[in-house]
C-alpha cells in the first residue's frame, strides 16, 4: 500500500469515527455543562434520601452553604454540599445564583464606604438584596453581631392583612404610606446587605443613655479622654481612670424621617463630680452622617505648646435654601440638596465653631420653624 492510499485510509477512519460519534450522540466531542449552584436560606437544615412522606437524614446544610444542583422535583431540588453529601431539600429554603451574585456585587460596591456608625443585632435578621421585607434575602446575621452601618433607606411599611387603611387627613389628600428604616451594613466577614432597622441596636456607651432624655442616640464618637483617677467607674472591679468624652447625634424614635439626626450634643467629663455633662447642645437641624472627627492645633498656644492639637467634630447640615428631602421612591434612600459642612473644636470644657473671622455663618433648614428671637426677648422682659 502506497504513502497517499494509507493516507487516504486514515482520513476515511477519522471520517467515520466523527459520523458515528455524532449518531451516538458521543460525550467525548460534546461540551460539558458547568454545575449549577443553590444557596442556603435556613439557619440550618437537614437533606433527605428521597421526596417522599417517609424519608430519611441524608445529610445537614448550614446557611450560606453553596450546594450543587443535582437535579429537581416539584417543590424540591437534589443538591451534593461541599462534605459530599447527597439528598433532597426544599426549594423555599434555597437561594438561586443571582441573588449571591446580587450580594457579590453589594460586596463590591461598597466595600470601600464610610462607617457611619457601629451597631450590634438586636436577634438572628437576614440581609436583603434591597430594602424591603419582601425583597431577596440569603444570609442570616446571628443575634449579637457587629455591623458597620453605610446608609440608611426608608421604604413602605407592608400592610398587616386585614388592618384597617390609613385615615386621609383633613385636605382630602391621600394618606401617606407608613414608613420603616433600613440600614446597608458590613459585617466582621465583609457580608454587605440591608438588614431591618429594628433588628439592629446601634452602638452607645450605657452611661450616656441616661442622658438622651427620650431621644434615639444615632451615633457616638469619642472626641478625646480626661484622666479621673477618682471616677469612680469600675470595669471587671478595676477604677477606670481614662474616661472618654464624646460627641453624639439624635433623633426622636421615628422610621421615615428625612434627615439622619436633628440633635447634636457633646458630653464632656466633670472631674469634681465625676459625671457625664452636657458640653455643647444644637437642636432643630437637618443633619446628615457621617460625623467626621478630626484633629487642629490649639490656636492659643504660643511655642512648643501652639504644636498641640485639640479633637474637632464635623457633620453637614442642609442649607436654608433647600427643601427638605423625601425618600426617594425607588431605592429608599434620602438625597439632600446642597448642605453645609459645620466643624467644632474641643478646647477643654469648650465647644467652639470653626469659621473664618468676618465670614456670617450661611443659613441653614430647620425641620421646625424657628422662634423669633425679638419675641423671645419680649416674653421674658414680661416674665420679670
Amino acid at each position: 500500500m502506497t504513502k497517499s492510499q494509507r493516507r487516504n485510509r486514515t482520513r476515511h477512519t477519522i471520517a467515520a469515527l466523527l459520523l458515528s460519534c455524532s449518531l451516538a450522540g458521543c460525550s467525548h466531542f460534546r461540551p460539558q455543562p458547568s454545575n449549577k449552584y443553590v444557596y442556603v436560606t435556613a439557619k440550618q437544615t437537614f437533606l433527605r434520601d428521597r421526596v417522599a412522606a417517609v424519608s430519611n437524614r441524608s445529610g445537614t446544610a448550614s446557611n450560606g452553604e453553596r450546594l450543587i444542583v443535582l437535579d429537581h422535583a416539584r417543590r424540591w431540588v437534589k443538591v451534593q454540599t461541599p462534605r459530599g453529601e447527597i439528598g433532597w431539600i426544599e426549594e423555599r429554603l434555597t437561594a438561586p445564583q443571582d441573588v449571591e451574585d446580587k450580594f457579590d456585587a453589594l460586596r463590591h460596591d461598597h466595600q470601600h464606604d464610610p462607617v457611619v456608625a457601629t451597631a450590634t443585632t438586636s436577634d438572628q435578621a437576614y440581609l436583603h438584596v434591597t430594602p424591603g421585607r419582601e425583597t431577596d434575602h440569603l444570609y442570616m446575621l446571628p443575634e449579637g453581631d457587629s455591623l458597620s452601618l453605610l446608609q440608611r433607606a426608608s421604604v413602605p411599611k407592608p400592610i398587616t392583612p386585614g388592618a384597617p387603611p390609613p385615615a386621609a387627613d383633613n385636605s382630602g389628600a391621600p394618606p401617606a404610606p407608613l414608613l420603616e428604616d433600613w440600614w446597608l451594613v458590613r459585617d466582621a466577614q465583609g457580608q454587605t446587605g440591608w438588614v431591618y432597622g429594628r433588628m439592629i441596636d446601634v452602638s452607645a456607651p450605657d452611661a450616656l443613655l441616661r442622658y438622651a432624655e427620650g431621644q434615639r442616640i444615632v451615633g457616638a464618637y469619642i472626641l478625646a479622654h480626661v484622666d479621673d483617677p477618682d471616677s469612680g467607674v469600675l470595669n471587671n472591679g478595676n477604677t477606670v481612670t481614662s474616661i472618654p468624652e464624646y460627641v453624639t447625634v439624635m433623633s426622636q424614635y421615628k422610621a421615615g424621617l428625612p434627615y439622619d439626626f436633628n440633635q447634636v450634643r457633646v458630653f464632656i467629663w466633670n472631674t469634681k463630680k465625676h459625671r457625664y455633662e452636657t458640653g455643647f447642645s444644637e437642636r432643630n437641624i437637618v443633619g446628615y452622617l457621617p460625623v467626621k472627627i478630626g484633629q487642629s492645633t490649639d490656636p492659643y498656644e504660643k511655642g512648643i505648646e501652639a504644636t498641640q492639637t485639640l479633637p474637632t467634630f464635623t457633620y453637614r447640615v442642609l442649607a436654608a435654601d433647600q427643601p427638605i428631602p423625601t425618600p426617594d421612591p425607588v431605592t429608599g434612600l434620602i438625597k439632600p440638596g446642597t448642605l453645609i459642612d459645620k466643624t467644632y473644636r474641643l478646647e477643654g470644657n469648650i465647644t467652639r465653631r470653626l469659621i473664618p473671622p468676618g465670614t456670617p455663618p450661611p443659613a441653614e433648614a430647620h425641620p421646625e420653624p424657628e422662634p423669633n428671637k425679638k419675641s423671645l426677648a419680649r416674653r421674658r422682659q414680661q416674665r420679670h
